[in-house]
């Protein structure tokens, strides 16, 4: 889930200030008053558009953006696919229709060294689970399918659907705080580059925000995990899930210590400790959970 929760925020961060802009551009929304004054109700709404628009517009590109961005290669069912793509459809088809999924994720695979998995979409009905290949080649059957379980997990609980209407309530105090913040500062300068000096903190500061804001995002996936670690239990079994978990543990244990330790990074999870920037808990405080029923 780390890189569906990484990707979704880099494309909620380019698209809320590409619409920023052009909002800022276009006299669309204005919220200052003849006297110079910000009319707080009126950039309020304002705020709440844009934040909301720019949450539900990454959303709709999830899939699309992660397709792109991770070059996955999306296995057709009805298609030639060889025995281990066979059975990796299977077993997605397989635990979907056990989650209550009437519409079967797309299933993809892309190339890389890294064990990771992830599923994305803006609905159950339109959702993707996909799997690197070093997952593939570094995991067994079972912890596979224990990975794909949790994978599946998010999108019967909905889970893009919510962190989406997060994201939005996130950016609307992002444009509402970054445009009082622009303001104030052309405040400080001469009458005839206050204009000029708004337009670029507005840019400034929304990104700023949205890195901050980016925080009750991870703090909100981390709960997330726990609750997709459960639903993976329940449909591949808990032993698996538990294994699963044992696995990328061991994983990340092993190559922590190699010279190239990019790879520990953007996993599904690589850290001992949990920390306000990780999207997902540490390793160990999932599997301890799971353990202990």
């Amino acid at each position: 889930m780390g890189k569906r929760i990484l990707l979704f925020i880099l494309t909620n961060i380019l698209v809320i200030v590409t619409i920023g802009i052009i909002f800022t551009i276009l006299p669309i929304g204005s919220y200052i008053t003849e006297s110079g004054n910000i009319d707080f109700a009126a950039l309020l709404v304002f705020s709440a558009v844009i934040g909301f628009t720019g949450a539900f517009i990454s959303l709709a590109m999830s899939r699309w953006m992660a397709k792109k961005m991770m070059n996955v290669q999306v296995l057709d069912p009805q298609g030639p696919l060889n025995e281990h793509e066979r059975e990796l459809v299977d077993m997605v088809h397989r635990l979907s229709r056990s989650a209550g999924l009437t519409h079967m994720p797309e299933v993809g695979i892309y190339h890389a060294e890294e064990v990771n998995a992830f599923a994305t979409g803006p609905s159950k009905k339109r959702s993707l689970v996909a799997v690197s290949t070093g997952l593939l080649q570094e995991m067994d059957r079972d912890a596979v399918e224990g990975v794909i379980a949790h994978e599946v997990a998010h999108v019967a609980n909905g889970d893009m659907v919510t962190m989406t209407l997060l994201q939005g309530v996130v950016n609307t105090f992002v444009v509402f705080l970054s445009r009082i913040a622009a303001w104030i500062a052309s405040r400080f300068v001469k009458e005839e580059l206050a204009p000029i000096v708004h337009f670029i903190a507005v840019i400034v500061f929304q990104i700023a925000f949205s890195i901050l804001g980016s925080l009750v995002v991870f703090a909100y996936s981390r709960h997330r995990e726990y609750h997709a670690d459960n639903g993976g239990a329940h449909l591949a079994g808990r032993d698996k899930m538990i294994h699963a978990l044992q696995s990328l543990k061991a994983y990340t244990d092993r190559i922590k210590n190699e010279k190239d330790s990019s790879l520990a990074t953007l996993k599904i999870s690589g850290q001992k400790k949990s920390s306000l920037f990780s999207t997902h808990p540490a390793l160990d405080d999932r599997i301890q959970r799971l353990q202990q029923g």
